[in-house]
């Protein structure tokens, strides 16, 4: 009996989730004012839509390296579109809408606490937020296209938007980073042909995304490093007390360790499937050379075979601009009139008006609620959308987009 009825609440999970696509879609349908959270003026999407602007989001902040990666982007010429660069950004021309759910981030826990609906469900909104016209203090663009700049977010909500940007039969073009990065791995090869590691989220790892986008493309070996505290820790989240390098040496240590003990095949090439981590890169290639030069008891080096001598590092932040880039052009949705105004970022906040709503002491969602919710709650406002601004990203968060995302910093600071 009890076989029978586990059997019966697996199906009725399974039918739940292959219920939120056609859900979010009909509601949005159902307010097609955009009057409402979760939905767009369906008005907005009429016409030639070349010189709305670019959306991009993520779970956090992590995001704004692949916003620099497209603001940077020089690998073609502007006015031919031959491929070369002429000392003038590709994506010069655009203006963007930036939005990163700090409030509920980070998503990779939502699928290991058994929540994967309700993270799709998130996911859609995300889409939806950036599609509309609503926020919380004021109004903002509509978009022409979509950065799924989360790779958690890419490998568990995709295919959920392009489908139901196809059921509101919008030609909003989607774009996400694990495709661009499997395909940035191939052509930039190099004549790197080992094994692969993908450094990604505990939630990225855990769904295959990489793995499975890679093998789409390349039959080169590939092994996850999957880290729990390194995408909170860029992020300034107090909780984590570790400092960002010895997260970063004692997880690579873990990796290379289990890595030795199964055989697997010498890597020679890093995958940065977080968009955290081009933050660190440099830290990252760092543990990575101090554990091959490591000796142990009887001054063997175990690892200075399994890591190459030089590691090329997959950025797919910078093949996700490339990728955007190819799309757009092909659609013929590159502006045509100069932005009359700068880039728009948002973030998530709590919301504690909303009824139910549990705060930890740091103002936070608390956790067990944060984790606990449900998908069928589309118009669910326990978290508002605001401002993004310089001044309130953490300080360790602040250093390093100033000092690595100059072009995103510049952009945060000016007012429109």
């Amino acid at each position: 009996m009890r076989s029978f009825l586990l059997i019966g609440l697996l199906f009725l999970q399974a039918s739940a989730a292959e219920e939120i696509v056609p859900t979010v879609v009909a509601y949005a349908k159902a307010h097609a004012e955009g009057d409402v959270t979760a939905s767009f003026r369906a008005a907005d999407y009429l016409g030639d839509l070349s010189d709305l602007p670019i959306g991009v989001f993520d779970s956090g902040v992590g995001g704004l390296t692949v916003l620099e990666a497209i603001k940077s982007h020089d690998r073609h010429h502007n006015l031919t579109g031959s491929e070369g660069a002429d000392g003038i950004p590709d994506f010069a021309g655009e203006r963007f809408v930036y939005f990163g759910d700090q409030a509920n981030m980070p998503y990779g826990n939502y699928s290991a606490a058994g929540r994967t609906g309700f993270l799709r469900e998130l996911i859609l909104r995300d889409a939806l937020f950036l599609l509309g016209r609503r926020q919380a203090r004021g109004d903002k663009p509509p978009v022409k296209a979509i950065v799924i700049a989360c790779n958690t977010a890419t490998a568990f909500g995709l295919e959920d938007i392009r489908a139901a940007v196809k059921a509101w039969g919008l030609p909003v073009i989607v774009v996400g980073v694990v495709e661009a990065g499997a395909q940035g791995l191939v052509e930039s090869a190099e004549g790197a042909q080992g094994g692969v590691a993908v450094l990604a989220t505990v939630g990225t790892c855990a769904s295959n995304a990489y793995p499975k986008a890679i093998a789409k493309v390349s039959d080169r070996p590939v092994r996850q490093l999957g880290s729990a505290t390194l995408a909170a820790a860029i992020e300034g989240d107090p909780s984590v007390k570790m400092p960002i390098r010895d997260i970063i040496r004692t997880d690579v240590g873990l990796f290379l360790k289990s890595a030795v003990a199964d055989g697997a095949a010498p890597i020679d090439t890093l995958v940065l499937g977080c968009t955290h981590y081009p933050l660190v890169a440099d830290e990252i290639a760092a543990a990575f050379a101090y554990w091959r030069e490591q000796a142990d008891a009887d001054g063997r080096k175990p690892y200075a075979q399994l890591v190459a001598t030089q590691l090329k590092q997959v950025n797919p932040a910078a093949w996700t601009a490339e990728t955007l880039w190819r799309t757009m052009r092909a659609a013929k949705m590159m502006a045509k009139a100069k932005p009359a105004t700068g880039d728009y970022f948002y973030i998530s906040v709590p919301n504690s008006a909303w009824k139910g709503v549990e705060l930890s002491p740091d103002g936070s969602l608390n956790y067990e609620f944060k984790y606990g919710r449900s998908e069928g709650q589309v118009d669910r406002e326990d978290t508002i959308n605001v401002p993004l601004l310089a001044g309130k990203l953490p300080g360790t968060t602040a250093e390093l987009v100033r000092n690595k995302l100059p072009l995103t910093w510049q952009s945060l600071q000016a007012e429109r």
